[in-house]
């Protein structure tokens, strides 16, 4: 059987968590799908990958762990959160099974097609080169950049819960756990796209990557009109949201809320 699907196979067992409960296929479904995914590479290539390979699959394990991880303690933990996410998102209870199982292989795909290029290059039988040792930096320092700024944020509101946080990476961009994730699939993107043979695999793999930038604005645009309606009459915010880019560093645009398009 063709890896592709091999892997197709286990993000649809990993993420048929949503049938439980919706929001799980595009949260603890995905970043569970990442780190199994990064499993089976290791044991389907064991003894064919490069040392830049191996890294990238143990960095999708670390990324899928810490993530699904978050996300988890989170709901466990946090009864504020599961209400707030209750009044935000759809529970799916009113969904047709049909849907339902639409939008389950829909994310499969789409975790897949995320991952593909280091997939791609390993069954092209390419080596290491500069692309993807490039690569390979750039995803770790997005893994760096979205984990501190967890951290930050969870410090910050355990200092004072009622306010916005704009300290640390917060300074640059009003969501760098966001950046943190386009830099992550940016540098898998990178480290493929040197490599990639036909229109099949170049479809899959910008498929992956455009696929979860939209996303990860889309989230943006969730934060900022959740953000807007919390902090909208505090002056301090204000004054933050007009000189902080939401999301890419240095690019003047400062709100996505009126793209009503962006879903994430």
């Amino acid at each position: 059987m063709n890896t592709f699907w091999i892997l197709m196979i286990v993000a649809l067992i990993i993420s048929a968590a949503g049938f439980y409960k919706f929001i799980y296929f595009i949260s603890l479904g995905y970043g569970f799908s990442i780190a199994a995914i990064g499993v089976s590479l290791l044991i389907l290539y064991h003894g064919k990958m490069s040392a830049v390979s191996s890294l990238q699959s143990v960095l999708f394990i670390a990324y899928g762990c810490r993530l699904g991880g978050f996300l988890l303690k989170r709901e466990l933990s946090s009864a504020s959160y599961r209400d707030k996410m209750k009044k935000e998102t759809k529970d799916g209870s009113d969904m047709k099974l049909f849907v339902k199982i639409a939008i389950w292989v829909t994310c499969a795909l789409l975790y897949v097609c995320e991952v593909s290029p280091v997939l791609f290059r390993l069954q092209n039988g390419k080596g290491t080169d500069g692309a993807q040792v490039i690569g390979f930096v750039i995803s770790l320092i997005g893994l760096i950049t979205e984990s501190m700024a967890d951290l930050q944020k969870s410090a910050a509101k355990k200092h004072n819960p009622h306010r916005f946080v704009d300290n640390g990476l917060y300074r640059i961009v009003r969501c760098p756990n966001y950046l943190g994730e386009v830099l992550f699939w940016t540098g898998v993107f990178v480290s493929g796209a040197g490599v990639l043979k036909g229109g099949l695999q170049w479809a899959a793999a910008l498929f992956g990557y455009i696929g979860i930038v939209y996303i990860m604005f889309g989230g943006a645009r969730r934060l900022e009109l959740r953000q807007n309606r919390t902090y909208g009459e505090d002056p301090e915010y204000q004054k933050y949201v007009k000189t902080v880019p939401i999301l890419i560093p240095f690019v003047p645009l400062y709100s996505v809320a009126k793209y009503r398009w962006l879903v994430g």
